[in-house]
């Protein structure tokens, strides 16, 4: 069983970032996947981007592509997702998720995967 606890989340003006952290409690071994999804309000869950815990195979939403980035912390069994110029459609509550062992050809699919926070809330000002 994984727990995850999202934070880093608040209010920015347009341009701005963020670092959104997801510390993660019970056993993760190298083959877990670590993503974060972003659902606005009447929308659909979106994929944002997804990192195996050992450190390879990242992926990001076609959206959020050269401006976040999703990194890990073995020691502290933190993910990060390092927000830049953030736009108002960044807008959102922000999930963090892990799977035991999600191929990567599945990690956009949010059906997928087996754990997940509470989220964070983002709003960016205009």
């Amino acid at each position: 069983q994984v727990q995850l606890v999202e934070s880093g989340g608040g209010l920015v003006q347009a341009g701005g970032s963020l670092r959104l952290s997801c510390a993660a409690s019970g056993r993760l071994f190298s083959s877990y996947a670590m993503g974060w999804f972003r659902q606005a309000p009447g929308k659909e869950r979106e994929f944002v981007a997804a990192i195996r815990w050992s450190g390879g195979n990242t992926d990001y939403g076609d959206s959020v592509s050269g401006r976040f980035t999703i990194s890990r912390d073995n020691v502290n069994n933190t993910v990060y997702l390092q927000m830049n110029s953030l736009k108002p459609e960044d807008t959102a509550a922000y999930y963090c998720t892990a799977d035991p062992n999600l191929p990567p050809v599945y990690y956009r699919r949010w059906t997928k995967w087996d754990y997940w926070g509470q989220g964070t809330q983002v709003t960016v000002s205009s």
